[in-house]
């Protein structure tokens, strides 16, 4: 089947914060664009079931933060396509090309946003229980747990957060952290430590689950001491960092050993026209105020950049 071919200003990659946020801008400066984003709008940010840290909002759901931001996009003209898959990709100078199930794209300059992905627990059968007690998203698997008692294992913000989450619908909330400390918000912590249902288990690593069909008990090892306990549990949540979805650009974008793409404070990659934003990105902190902002830097530098090949 021969492709229709689309020839446009700019084609941003992911939709969530700060490939929205590119979207805005870009059609604010009156660029022909398009937004590809394979799954639901929003990101990570829609898997968040309250943000507390994005001005503005005192408190805002995820999924309310991510449906404003799509829709003051397509307000200003923002052209988005879900769920139309890319399945491959040339990125070189003057000759970009992005290729979904549907059409074929060539725009002058494309933004990178496509974020990251939660890091899978460590555990050799993961795969055996993963979506039958192994979760990674506490808003989209908590409710089946209504009354049950849930792991949650990480020592960032992520964790501390969803475990409040989920202390809504579980009888009993485990906190299992590798160390005695975490790097999450003070705020935070202080929330966790004044909910009866949760409970932290220090300096205690993940060994092992057990189930028949579904997640049955956890082992857990104590870091110090190395002894090893079991503990009954019907779901464990992980939230032990992302991993970046850059495997379809690896071939042309420079990457850290993590995958991380490497920009500029510009959000330029090592192909002019080619810009990366949002947690895609190498950088220090990965916040929604910070997607934002790699967003809009990367919108303006593109306008910049068809400003100049265009004269």
């Amino acid at each position: 089947m021969n492709k229709e071919v689309k020839t446009l200003d700019l084609v941003v990659l992911g939709g969530g914060p700060a490939g929205l946020t590119a979207a805005i801008y870009a059609s604010r400066a009156k660029l022909n664009i398009l937004l590809l984003e394979n799954a639901l709008l929003g990101g990570q940010v829609r898997n968040s079931f309250t943000i507390e840290n994005y001005p503005g909002f005192r408190t805002i759901e995820g999924t309310e933060l991510a449906d404003r931001m799509q829709e003051q996009a397509e307000a200003v003209g923002a052209v988005i396509d879900e769920f139309d898959t890319v399945i491959n990709v040339n990125l070189e100078e003057n000759n970009n090309r992005v290729e979904t199930e549907q059409f074929i794209y060539k725009p002058k300059a494309i933004i990178i946003s496509t974020g990251a992905m939660p890091k899978k627990l460590p555990l050799q059968n993961e795969a055996e229980f993963a979506g039958r007690g192994i979760h990674y998203c506490a808003v989209c698997d908590g409710v089946m747990y209504e009354g049950k008692v849930i792991g949650v294992v990480g020592g960032g913000n992520a964790a501390l957060e969803e475990a409040v989450f989920l202390s809504k619908f579980a009888e009993k909330v485990y906190i299992i952290r590798r160390h005695d400390y975490f790097n999450g918000e003070r705020s935070t912590l202080e929330e966790v430590n004044s909910n009866s249902k949760i409970e932290i288990l220090y300096n205690q690593d993940l060994v092992s689950v057990k189930g028949k069909e579904f997640v049955e008990e956890v082992v857990i090892k104590n870091t110090i001491s190395g002894e090893e306990k079991a503990i009954r549990i019907n779901a464990l949540f992980g939230y032990i960092g992302t991993e970046p979805k850059t495997k379809t650009f690896k071939k042309y974008i420079d990457l850290t050993s993590k995958g991380y793409i490497i920009t500029d404070e510009r959000m330029r990659t090592n192909i002019p026209g080619v810009f990366a934003a949002g947690d895609v990105r190498d950088k220090e902190y990965r916040q929604i105020t910070t997607a934002v902002a790699d967003g809009t830097i990367a919108a303006l530098e593109v306008e910049k950049y068809i400003k100049r090949i265009n004269n």
